[in-house]
Protein backbone atom coordinates (compact mmCIF):
# COMPACT_ATOMS: atom_id res chain seq x y z
CA UNK A 1 0.00 0.00 0.00
CA UNK A 2 1.39 3.36 -1.03
CA UNK A 3 0.78 6.51 0.90
CA UNK A 4 -0.17 9.56 -1.13
CA UNK A 5 1.48 12.92 -0.77
CA UNK A 6 0.21 14.91 2.21
CA UNK A 7 -2.32 17.64 1.42
CA UNK A 8 -0.78 21.08 1.04
CA UNK A 9 -4.03 22.87 1.85
CA UNK A 10 -6.75 22.80 4.47
CA UNK A 11 -9.78 20.95 3.00
CA UNK A 12 -12.16 22.75 5.39
CA UNK A 13 -10.93 26.16 4.27
CA UNK A 14 -11.18 25.11 0.62
CA UNK A 15 -14.71 23.77 1.19
CA UNK A 16 -15.82 27.04 2.78
CA UNK A 17 -14.33 29.01 -0.12
CA UNK A 18 -16.22 26.81 -2.60
CA UNK A 19 -19.44 27.26 -0.61
CA UNK A 20 -19.12 31.04 -0.81
CA UNK A 21 -18.53 30.86 -4.58
CA UNK A 22 -21.53 28.59 -5.18
CA UNK A 23 -23.64 30.85 -2.97
CA UNK A 24 -22.65 33.94 -4.96
CA UNK A 25 -22.70 32.51 -8.50
CA UNK A 26 -24.77 29.32 -8.36
CA UNK A 27 -23.69 25.82 -9.35
CA UNK A 28 -23.78 26.07 -13.14
CA UNK A 29 -22.05 29.46 -13.29
CA UNK A 30 -19.19 28.33 -11.05
CA UNK A 31 -16.64 26.86 -13.47
CA UNK A 32 -13.92 24.44 -12.46
CA UNK A 33 -11.37 27.21 -13.03
CA UNK A 34 -13.38 29.55 -10.77
CA UNK A 35 -13.38 26.86 -8.08
CA UNK A 36 -9.66 26.12 -8.35
CA UNK A 37 -8.84 29.83 -8.15
CA UNK A 38 -11.20 30.50 -5.23
CA UNK A 39 -10.16 27.40 -3.30
CA UNK A 40 -6.46 28.00 -3.99
CA UNK A 41 -5.76 24.43 -5.08
CA UNK A 42 -4.54 22.58 -8.16
CA UNK A 43 -6.73 20.46 -10.42
CA UNK A 44 -5.06 17.26 -9.18
CA UNK A 45 -5.67 18.24 -5.54
CA UNK A 46 -9.28 19.05 -6.40
CA UNK A 47 -9.99 15.63 -7.89
CA UNK A 48 -7.91 13.80 -5.27
CA UNK A 49 -9.83 15.41 -2.41
CA UNK A 50 -13.30 16.28 -3.72
CA UNK A 51 -13.62 13.85 -6.68
CA UNK A 52 -15.98 15.99 -8.79
CA UNK A 53 -17.75 19.35 -8.90
CA UNK A 54 -21.07 17.64 -8.12
CA UNK A 55 -19.70 15.83 -5.05
CA UNK A 56 -18.01 19.04 -3.92
CA UNK A 57 -21.35 20.85 -4.17
CA UNK A 58 -23.06 18.17 -2.11
CA UNK A 59 -20.36 18.55 0.54
CA UNK A 60 -20.86 22.34 0.48
CA UNK A 61 -24.61 21.98 1.04
CA UNK A 62 -24.06 19.50 3.87
CA UNK A 63 -21.44 21.76 5.47
CA UNK A 64 -23.64 24.85 5.09
CA UNK A 65 -26.59 23.00 6.64
CA UNK A 66 -24.52 21.87 9.62
CA UNK A 67 -23.15 25.35 10.29
CA UNK A 68 -26.58 26.97 9.87
CA UNK A 69 -28.40 24.49 12.10
CA UNK A 70 -25.66 24.53 14.75
CA UNK A 71 -25.72 28.33 14.78
CA UNK A 72 -29.52 28.50 15.08
CA UNK A 73 -29.57 25.91 17.87
CA UNK A 74 -26.97 27.92 19.77
CA UNK A 75 -28.97 31.13 19.27
CA UNK A 76 -32.16 29.46 20.47
CA UNK A 77 -30.38 28.12 23.54
CA UNK A 78 -29.07 31.61 24.37
CA UNK A 79 -32.33 33.46 23.63
CA UNK A 80 -34.40 34.72 26.56
CA UNK A 81 -37.48 33.17 24.96
CA UNK A 82 -38.68 31.33 21.87
CA UNK A 83 -40.53 34.42 20.66
CA UNK A 84 -37.46 36.62 20.98
CA UNK A 85 -35.45 34.03 19.03
CA UNK A 86 -37.95 34.16 16.16
CA UNK A 87 -38.01 37.97 16.15
CA UNK A 88 -34.20 38.08 16.16
CA UNK A 89 -33.94 35.70 13.21
CA UNK A 90 -36.36 37.76 11.12
CA UNK A 91 -34.64 41.01 12.10
CA UNK A 92 -31.45 39.39 10.84
CA UNK A 93 -32.96 38.98 7.37
CA UNK A 94 -33.45 42.76 7.18
CA UNK A 95 -29.76 43.18 7.97
CA UNK A 96 -28.89 41.10 4.90
CA UNK A 97 -29.65 44.19 2.79
CA UNK A 98 -26.31 45.64 3.92
CA UNK A 99 -22.74 44.38 4.24
CA UNK A 100 -20.22 42.57 2.07
CA UNK A 101 -22.33 39.42 1.76
CA UNK A 102 -25.54 41.29 1.06
CA UNK A 103 -28.29 40.19 -1.31
CA UNK A 104 -27.22 36.63 -2.06
CA UNK A 105 -30.49 35.11 -0.89
CA UNK A 106 -30.55 31.76 0.86
CA UNK A 107 -28.12 29.13 -0.44
CA UNK A 108 -30.71 26.39 0.11
CA UNK A 109 -33.49 28.24 -1.72
CA UNK A 110 -31.12 29.36 -4.47
CA UNK A 111 -30.17 25.72 -4.94
CA UNK A 112 -33.80 24.57 -4.95
CA UNK A 113 -34.58 27.13 -7.65
CA UNK A 114 -31.53 26.34 -9.76
CA UNK A 115 -32.00 22.57 -9.78
CA UNK A 116 -35.84 22.57 -9.81
CA UNK A 117 -36.05 18.93 -8.69
CA UNK A 118 -33.88 17.79 -11.63
CA UNK A 119 -31.21 16.32 -9.34
CA UNK A 120 -32.59 13.86 -6.76
CA UNK A 121 -29.47 13.92 -4.58
CA UNK A 122 -29.37 17.72 -4.34
CA UNK A 123 -33.15 17.91 -3.89
CA UNK A 124 -32.93 15.49 -0.96
CA UNK A 125 -30.18 17.54 0.69
CA UNK A 126 -32.27 20.70 0.36
CA UNK A 127 -35.35 18.91 1.67
CA UNK A 128 -33.49 17.59 4.72
CA UNK A 129 -32.10 21.06 5.39
CA UNK A 130 -35.55 22.63 5.29
CA UNK A 131 -36.86 19.95 7.65
CA UNK A 132 -34.03 20.77 10.05
CA UNK A 133 -34.92 24.47 9.88
CA UNK A 134 -38.58 23.69 10.48
CA UNK A 135 -37.64 21.56 13.49
CA UNK A 136 -35.79 24.49 15.08
CA UNK A 137 -38.67 26.91 14.55
CA UNK A 138 -41.09 24.32 15.92
CA UNK A 139 -38.96 23.99 19.06
CA UNK A 140 -38.90 27.79 19.43
CA UNK A 141 -42.69 27.99 19.02
CA UNK A 142 -43.26 25.28 21.62
CA UNK A 143 -40.97 27.13 24.02
CA UNK A 144 -42.85 30.37 23.37
CA UNK A 145 -46.15 28.58 24.04
CA UNK A 146 -44.83 27.27 27.36
CA UNK A 147 -43.71 30.82 28.19
CA UNK A 148 -47.14 32.24 27.35
CA UNK A 149 -45.90 34.21 24.32
CA UNK A 150 -47.78 32.26 21.65
CA UNK A 151 -51.32 30.94 22.18
CA UNK A 152 -51.35 27.20 22.98
CA UNK A 153 -54.14 26.70 20.44
CA UNK A 154 -51.71 27.34 17.55
CA UNK A 155 -50.25 24.27 15.83
CA UNK A 156 -46.44 24.46 16.25
CA UNK A 157 -45.56 22.45 13.13
CA UNK A 158 -47.85 24.44 10.86
CA UNK A 159 -46.52 27.73 12.22
CA UNK A 160 -42.92 26.52 11.84
CA UNK A 161 -43.53 25.53 8.21
CA UNK A 162 -45.15 28.91 7.60
CA UNK A 163 -42.15 30.73 9.09
CA UNK A 164 -39.64 28.80 6.96
CA UNK A 165 -41.59 29.42 3.75
CA UNK A 166 -42.05 33.11 4.68
CA UNK A 167 -38.35 33.49 5.39
CA UNK A 168 -37.58 32.04 1.98
CA UNK A 169 -39.78 34.63 0.32
CA UNK A 170 -38.28 37.41 2.42
CA UNK A 171 -34.73 36.40 1.49
CA UNK A 172 -35.72 36.36 -2.18
CA UNK A 173 -37.03 39.92 -1.78
CA UNK A 174 -33.69 40.95 -0.27
CA UNK A 175 -31.92 39.33 -3.22
CA UNK A 176 -34.20 41.22 -5.62
CA UNK A 177 -33.22 44.55 -4.05
CA UNK A 178 -35.86 45.40 -1.42
CA UNK A 179 -34.63 47.97 1.11
CA UNK A 180 -34.11 47.33 4.80
CA UNK A 181 -37.20 49.17 6.04
CA UNK A 182 -39.45 47.28 3.62
CA UNK A 183 -38.04 43.96 4.78
CA UNK A 184 -38.50 44.97 8.45
CA UNK A 185 -42.15 45.88 7.85
CA UNK A 186 -42.88 42.62 6.06
CA UNK A 187 -41.03 40.62 8.70
CA UNK A 188 -43.26 42.20 11.33
CA UNK A 189 -46.40 41.30 9.38
CA UNK A 190 -45.17 37.73 8.87
CA UNK A 191 -45.01 37.29 12.63
CA UNK A 192 -48.60 38.41 13.34
CA UNK A 193 -50.02 34.83 13.23
CA UNK A 194 -47.83 34.08 16.26
CA UNK A 195 -49.83 36.53 18.37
Amino acid sequence: MTIGRPLEFDPDVALEAATQLFWSKGYESSSLQDLLSTMGISKSSFYQTFKSKHLLFQSCIQNYRKMLIDSLRAQLKEARSGRIFIRTIFDGVANETIGICARRGCLLMNTASEFSQTDPEISELVSISLENLTDIFETAIKQAQEQGEIPPSKDPRSLATYLVSSMSGLKNMVKAGADRETIKRIASIIQTPLE
